[in-house]
């Protein structure tokens, strides 16, 4: 059985990073963040946030455990820092759960502002509760291993991981909000957000004219697309 329990060796530069929470105050910001790297990053539309509150940015901080042999990511903790998003690569499988509401306090506690399961996860209603949030493939109230056990491996902190169809490094921004979740690659991250800033304004003036009552001919041509 392996433990692997790394530090990131790249974070995102803090403006940059101040940049996307920014951008967590307009519509859609997944949205805006996938248009801004041309539909790239985008997670399989089966990872649903528990709540539609759900609205964060950060940079990832990664987890893959093994398939058929699952234990909860507490290790995760060790190393997790205010401002991350935890991702984790669960296989997949959606009948048993690593993720429950006293995980999440835990989260809160370090400051980690959201979690994405390509997995199970269970107790929904506290971690509703607690205001924290999360994305899963599945709610199961099947426990991991360690439960019973108090077994802790395999599991893997901060590697390369293939999360919702999407491949996700550690320090790579992670953006989700109600309608679902988009990656950018860390070394793209500075380019990525000057589009979608700029995406958003685009957004912003296209809806001010449509108030306005312009045509769609008028919006194409003065925009070029909706």
């Amino acid at each position: 059985m392996r433990k692997i329990i790394n530090e990131r060796e790249k974070m995102p530069d803090p403006k940059v990073l101040e940049g996307y929470v920014e951008l967590l105050k307009v519509y859609s910001p997944s949205c805006v963040v996938a248009d801004a790297q041309e539909r790239a990053g985008v997670m399989h539309s089966y990872m649903k946030p528990i709540d539609r509150a759900t609205r964060f940015a950060g940079p990832a901080l990664t987890v893959r455990l093994e398939p058929g042999n699952q234990v909860d990511c507490l290790d995760a903790l060790s190393v997790a820092q205010s401002g991350d998003v935890i991702v984790v690569d669960a296989a997949g499988e959606t009948e048993t759960s690593i993720w429950g509401g006293l995980m999440a306090g835990l989260c809160q506690m370090k400051g980690v502002v959201g979690a994405v399961v390509d997995g199970g996860i269970r107790d929904t209603d506290e971690t509703r509760d607690l205001g924290f949030f999360v994305f899963s493939k599945a709610i199961v109230p099947r426990s991991t291993h360690t439960v019973t056990s108090g077994r802790l491996e395999p599991i893997e902190v901060n590697v390369p991981i293939q999360c919702a169809g999407v491949i996700v490094n550690p320090g790579d921004i992670v953006i989700g909000d109600e309608v679902g979740v988009t990656v950018v690659p860390l070394e793209n991250a500075e380019e990525i957000l000057k589009k979608a800033q700029a995406q958003a304004a685009q957004e912003e003036a296209t809806r001010e004219a449509i108030r306005s009552g312009k045509t769609v001919e008028e919006l194409l041509e003065e925009f070029g697309r909706l």
